[in-house]
């Protein structure tokens, strides 16, 4: 079973202190790759929260977007750093006045400062660490489940590329036999009208032609790329996606077709070898999204 990278997932909780929404959206990418947008107040907790992300999500572009309102009568606990807030409002009023500018927005600008305001952690925090994972990680089981039926998808068409890769290469096997005996004729007339012309080592003739007819010989190759279809399908089917050994599998696959394709030497093979390529193009499109 494999899955996709492509996922949304959300989680929503309202209780008599706060309003919370959680969205998570994934799309394809080699690694994982979050960007996160939370309220001041998770700040603090953003490195476990991308820990959670990645372990519940394993690989992909992440983004994460949590919506959080304090009701109106809780008075979310803070500390204003007053010291720090006096230093900077004397700093920007006396720049005010050196530019002959306005002092009526320097509180605000002040209080604003970093550093100033700072939420206080502790007992009396509108929402937990543990309530906030948890609405997360109900966030990522949707997401994965999105992610689960788009891979069902995913699977259905990575199988049908490989069995008409299949199909071309049972195409292939019916073609060799024809194609090695018209070699055999082209190099029987070749060798006659030879022998009428010039004189030569027969010899040393019959051991280069034995070399060019091995440089011909396909049989390897239609039994590796047969392996590796067989294998490709087997990882497809396993109970842990893995789109990078699929991707591997892929390369050795179009290793192999284009092998034969160098060494055909045959216009029907060619043409199989061409329509392989194709579906394996497919393949390789489609792997991108796989997790």
């Amino acid at each position: 079973m494999i899955y996709s990278m492509t996922g949304f997932g959300r989680a929503e909780k309202v209780t008599n202190t706060y309003s919370l929404k959680v969205e998570i959206r994934t799309l394809n990418s080699k690694f994982f790759d979050p960007l996160i947008k939370i309220p001041k107040e998770f700040t603090q907790w953003e490195i476990d929260i991308k820990s959670v992300l990645e372990k519940g999500l394993k690989r992909g572009k992440v983004n994460l977007t949590i919506d959080f309102i304090p009701n109106d009568y809780v008075d979310t606990p803070i500390h204003i750093n007053e010291k720090l807030f006096k230093l900077y409002f004397d700093k920007f009023r006396e720049m005010a006045k050196r530019v002959k500018s306005s002092e009526e927005d320097l509180f605000k600008l002040a209080l604003y400062s970093p550093n100033v305001v700072i939420p206080v952690e502790g007992e009396n925090e509108v929402i937990s660490k543990e309530e906030l994972t948890e609405a997360i990680e109900e966030a990522i089981s949707g997401c994965n489940d999105f992610r689960k039926d788009e891979g069902a998808k995913l699977e259905e068409v990575l199988k049908e590329s490989c069995r008409a890769i299949s199909s071309g290469l049972d195409r292939v096997e019916k073609l060799d036999p024809e194609r090695i005996e018209n070699i055999r004729k082209r190099l029987s007339n070749a060798i006659s009208e030879l022998k009428a012309k010039v004189q030569y080592d027969e010899n040393r003739f019959e051991q280069e032609l034995v070399f060019y007819i091995e440089k011909l010989d396909i049989s390897e190759e239609k039994v590796r790329l047969a392996s590796h279809l067989a294998h490709f399908l087997e990882s497809v089917d396993q109970g842990n996606s893995n789109g990078k050994k699929l991707g591997f599998i892929s390369q050795e696959i179009g290793r192999e077709i284009n092998t034969i394709g160098s060494k055909a030497n045959d216009a029907g093979i060619q043409r199989e070898v061409v329509t392989m390529k194709e579906e394996l193009e497919k393949i390789k499109e489609q792997i991108l999204n796989v997790l």
